[in-house]
């Protein structure tokens, strides 16, 4: 058998998620222009998502699987409308209505995965909930890896938030044993 990239009618529960997300972003018909992001980053960002919570996820002992998917869905209401606003919480009502139509997943693992999409903006705040931990890390250190993003940060989030921010790269870094990317800096 050879070995295929998300090819074919036999796809891993976590493959089929991931293509689904790649496919509402390629045939989205909603222009850049009325966008908040382009639809390159969304690709670039939801991709880094993914492979960074993977690392993430082998060094915490989390299943990776849920890993993957709760990544490839995190931002999938900006996906699909261009808009951030309130987009955690709407994500995961999308989310949950993706899984649902796979008949793929049962309602306990439907659960785990949209908490965690729910709650991954809320990243000055810290639960005992290691998916919900490990989407907010992973999407901030994805994010604290573009240049301007910690002058965004300062210019739009209210000043006790965006120090939680970079408290939460300071850590993941740590965590990962690597430097704070030079050009996100406090």
């Amino acid at each position: 058998m050879s070995y295929h990239h998300f090819k074919g009618a036999n796809l891993s529960r976590s493959e089929l998620i991931q293509k689904l997300v790649i496919e509402r972003i390629l045939n989205s018909k909603i222009k850049d222009k009325d966008r908040e992001n382009s639809k390159i980053w969304e690709l670039k960002h939801d991709n880094t998502c993914i492979q960074i919570s993977k690392i993430l996820a082998l060094k915490r002992d989390l299943n990776l699987e849920f890993t993957e998917i709760i990544a490839a869905l995190h931002d999938i209401y900006a996906i699909d409308t261009g808009k951030y606003t309130n987009h955690a919480k709407l994500g995961a009502e999308i989310a949950k209505k993706i899984l649902k139509s796979t008949k793929k997943f049962t309602n306990k693992e439907i659960d785990l995965i949209c908490q965690a999409i729910a709650h991954h903006s809320e990243k000055q705040i810290y639960t005992n909930n290691p998916y919900i931990e490990l989407i907010k890390d992973a999407d901030i250190y994805d994010c604290s890896l573009y240049e301007g993003t910690a002058q965004y940060y300062k210019e739009n989030k209210d000043p006790k938030i965006y120090k939680e921010y970079f408290k939460r790269v300071k850590k993941i870094s740590k965590e990962l044993g690597v430097k704070i990317y030079p050009k996100f800096k406090i």
